[in-house]
């Protein structure tokens, strides 16, 4: 396939090119953001196995940089990648198709490098009276990652759109309250919090099960009709064209984090667990990981089913006709959607 083609060329031109010009014009330092989730671990793998340095020199760029940073929400961390102040972030298919539509054409356009996991997040609540959204009242309250602009907020607005039809579907806007998801967790496990509910993200949500009371009301595999992209990974054309061959190090790298994943799942859930200082056990991370929904992918998987949302109900102006056209040409091959 010409995707692997592809990282084959990155390492051969690299070693052909040794220490040219063009090698030391790029840059010696590429800075990467996530979000709370787990919906990441390729980038815990790809930091505790120096990946991106192993790829980036073995292309001859000598000895490069590599920062992280964690944000909670889209918003902030857009705003970030737009001022410069990283270069690679990663979040739900919203904040991508966002940003994308803002900066198509201009001289920070953005486009998705590609996608990391397939998998559900799940709206629970401890009111035992909710069985569906159709239940949700005035004064519930349902915490997400970020109001209206989290992959979670549009989801909950698809769903709407297909409980109370299209003209409604920002009904339950209202009632969302935003809070990073191990505070939404603690809330709702302890209960008294003004909200009874949260749609969250792994491995907190399946925590939140784990208590008595609480139960899934939405589970997003069934608003999108079936697997989608849970998260995906999206930078600059400016980064991009300014430096190939560290882009290329950076897929080549995604690439070899991605088979680590689904070769050992639970030595991956050990990562994740390092980095983000959880003190869930590792048993039950490694079973949210390797979960049957579950799918560690480059992949990008009905991204358009967001975008063309999003362009319905004014999110944004325009939706991209293609999936390859939210997405840099070097996963072009790959049976996205």
């Amino acid at each position: 396939m010409r995707f692997r083609i592809f990282v084959m060329a990155v390492l051969l031109v690299g070693a052909l090119a040794g220490a040219t010009t063009e090698a030391r014009a790029e840059a010696k330092e590429i800075r990467l953001a996530k979000q709370f989730s787990m919906g990441y671990v390729q980038f815990n793998v790809l930091e505790h196995q120096h990946l991106i340095e192993k790829y980036a020199k073995a292309a001859g760029l000598g000895n490069v940089t590599v920062v992280w940073d964690t944000f909670n929400g889209p918003a902030v961390m857009n705003d970030a990648l737009l001022s410069d102040s990283v270069d690679v972030v990663a979040g739900g298919v919203p904040g991508l198709v966002t940003l994308w539509a803002k900066t198509k054409g201009t001289a920070v356009e953005v486009r998705g490098i590609s996608a990391l996991s397939s998998q559900p997040f799940l709206l629970n609540t401890r009111d035992p009276r909710i069985t569906s959204i159709r239940d949700f009242r005035p004064g519930d309250k349902i915490a997400v990652p970020a109001v209206k602009v989290s992959v979670q907020a549009v989801t909950l607005q698809m769903a709407a759109a297909q409980a109370f039809g299209r003209s409604n579907y920002a009904k339950l806007d209202p009632l969302t309250v935003a809070l990073p998801p191990p505070d939404a967790t603690t809330g709702l496990i302890a209960g008294g919090a003004e909200f009874s509910s949260v749609f969250s993200v792994p491995p907190f949500q399946q925590e939140q099960l784990e208590h008595p009371g609480i139960h899934t009301v939405l589970n997003s595999f069934d608003v999108l009709g079936g697997p989608h992209s849970f998260t995906v990974a999206w930078t600059t054309k400016r980064f991009h064209d300014a430096n190939p061959k560290l882009y290329g190090a950076l897929i080549a790298a995604l690439k070899e984090a991605t088979d680590i994943i689904n070769a050992d799942k639970r030595a991956a859930a050990a990562l994740w667990i390092e980095d983000s200082k959880s003190k869930l056990p590792l048993d039950m991370v490694t079973k949210v990981l390797a979960g049957p929904q579950v799918t560690w992918t480059m992949m990008p998987q009905q991204t358009m089913k967001f975008a063309t949302f999003m362009q319905e109900v004014g999110s944004i102006k325009a939706a991209p006709a293609h999936w390859q056209d939210l997405f840099f040409p070097e996963i072009h091959d790959l049976r996205g959607s």
